[in-house]
């Protein structure tokens, strides 16, 4: 069978349930609770910036951008418009607030609640079954196109995101643009249907700033391992370098990031992406989007610009020069400047445990991918704290292949359909949802499904899972500090 029709066949999440009802002696000890990055305190507030991000320039852009990350858009007659026509949630802080701004998917869905709190209308949305009240926040993609008929074409490839949800009824959209949603009950009973979680983003800029060079030579010293882990780089299609962002390194930078986010979960143009979004069928079918749901907001496009007249912040008055960059350039410009995450030395389990555990995340071979630490970044322009600094990141940025227990069937530039990006370890203490998908919430369950058919990881976790019950705790321990 193809790793494409066998990832069709397995529902998602048969794996990791099949292995929660094993039942293990060990347990993940859960969110830990506390600092992020750099904050004081036993409850996460807004997060910091980096230590050379002082007042005077780099720290108003800082604040200007995180201000931005949290606005709520509307389609038109707002401060912040441009909303849809097509939208996953209204704010990038929606997605990214676990422990705080910045980071991943949190406790209760804002997803969920969305027509609820009248971010979309109840006439013409309902709300995914997918998309649950304390459940991860999702995008949804179909791996294939449907037939004309209802039935899955594994000759077409898709993988596009489907988006949830439409402003056709909000009275801020006016008349005539009458969107339904994409078949979400059709590609569940086909099993034609992927999920993505939002990726935290502390520390991104450190990620964004480490030279090629150093990638390259990280994947050459770990040739000729003998854990079966090969990898590779998913380069940009333009000039042929690292790609470092998203679940399959898609992107290239956190400007891209930030723009490509911006039109494809909000539905807002911008000066990086200055062309409404159609759903993937409408694009193929060669519809596209109808007249009547273009230019909603009654501005024109992009709907995100440069401000060339600048105004007064709201959150520092005296301060102007940081509203003229676009609103995708001050997503990025936040995310480059914020602080990476703050391991804890003795929660949980206490540092014996922790230090145990470090020691058996590298001597099973999990630090292959896992690279603890990449020692230094190249020099920056933007800000001290960005050149010259060690990533303690656990990640190589290069995609694997991660077998058919969690195959995507979406190929994304350089990486295939069960090929994934070494999610960046850091932090990792703190997020609830594990993996691309958001399929559990537990850290073991997590770590297991690494293995499957077709995965690098398979010898790493046949190693961990020879290691004595109280090592394998110590390792839990160890990751939930970081």
């Amino acid at each position: 069978m193809s790793l494409r029709a066998a990832a069709l066949l397995m529902p998602a999440g048969l794996l990791a349930l099949s292995i929660a009802s094993q039942g293990f002696a060990q347990t993940d000890p859960g969110v830990r609770p506390g600092a992020i990055n750099g904050q004081t305190g036993a409850t996460p507030t807004s997060p910091l910036p980096l230590p050379s991000v002082t007042p005077g320039g780099p720290l108003e852009f800082f604040q200007d951008g995180l201000e931005r990350f949290q606005t709520a858009e509307v389609v038109a007659g707002g401060e912040d418009n441009g909303l849809g026509p097509r939208f996953n949630l209204e704010s990038c802080s929606g997605c990214h607030s676990q422990p705080s701004v910045g980071g991943s998917s949190p406790p209760t869905n804002p997803q969920f609640t969305v027509i609820s709190r009248g971010v979309a209308s109840a006439q013409t949305n309902v709300v995914p079954t997918f998309i649950t009240a304390n459940g991860p926040v999702r995008e949804a993609r179909f791996p294939f196109f449907f037939t004309a008929g209802g039935a899955v074409n594994t000759n077409a490839p898709n993988g596009g995101v489907e988006t949830l949800y439409t402003v056709s009824g909000r009275p801020d959209a006016g008349s005539g643009c009458n969107l339904t949603q994409p078949p979400f009950a059709l590609a569940q009973s086909t099993n034609n249907i992927i999920f993505r979680i939002p990726t935290p983003t502390f520390g991104a800029g450190l990620l964004e700033n480490i030279d090629d060079s150093t990638l390259i030579a990280i994947r050459r010293a770990r040739s000729g391992n003998n854990l079966g882990i090969s990898g590779a780089f998913n380069v940009n299609g333009n000039d042929g370098t690292i790609a470092r962002f998203g679940w399959k390194a898609q992107n290239k930078s956190l400007q891209i990031f930030s723009g490509e986010a911006y039109n494809v979960e909000m539905g807002i143009t911008s000066e990086l992406f200055p062309q409404e979004r159609a759903l993937p069928g409408e694009e193929s079918s060669g519809a596209g989007l109808p007249a009547a749901c273009l230019n909603l907001g009654r501005a024109g496009y992009p709907e995100d610009t440069t401000h060339f007249s600048p105004t007064a912040s709201s959150s520092n008055p005296a301060v102007v020069n940081a509203s003229i960059p676009s609103d995708a350039v001050q997503f990025s410009t936040f995310m480059r400047l914020l602080a990476p995450p703050l391991p804890s030395t003795t929660t949980p389990g206490g540092s014996n445990s922790i230090v145990n555990g470090r020691n058996a995340f590298v001597n099973i071979g999990c630090g292959s991918c896992h690279t603890p630490t990449i020692n230094s970044t190249q020099p920056s322009n933007v800000t001290a704290s960005l050149g010259n600094a060690a990533v303690n990141a656990f990640t190589d940025l290069e995609v694997h292949h991660m077998g058919t227990g969690l195959a995507d069937n979406v190929s994304q530039g350089n990486a295939g359909g069960d090929q994934f990006r070494t999610a960046p370890l850091w932090g990792l203490g703190q997020r609830i949802f594990f993996l691309h998908d958001g399929r559990t919430s537990n850290l073991l369950v997590a770590i297991r499904t690494h293995s499957g058919q077709g995965s690098e990881a398979n010898q790493v976790i046949s190693n961990f899972n020879l290691l004595a019950p109280g090592t394998q705790q110590d390792l839990l321990n160890f990751l939930r500090s970081l």
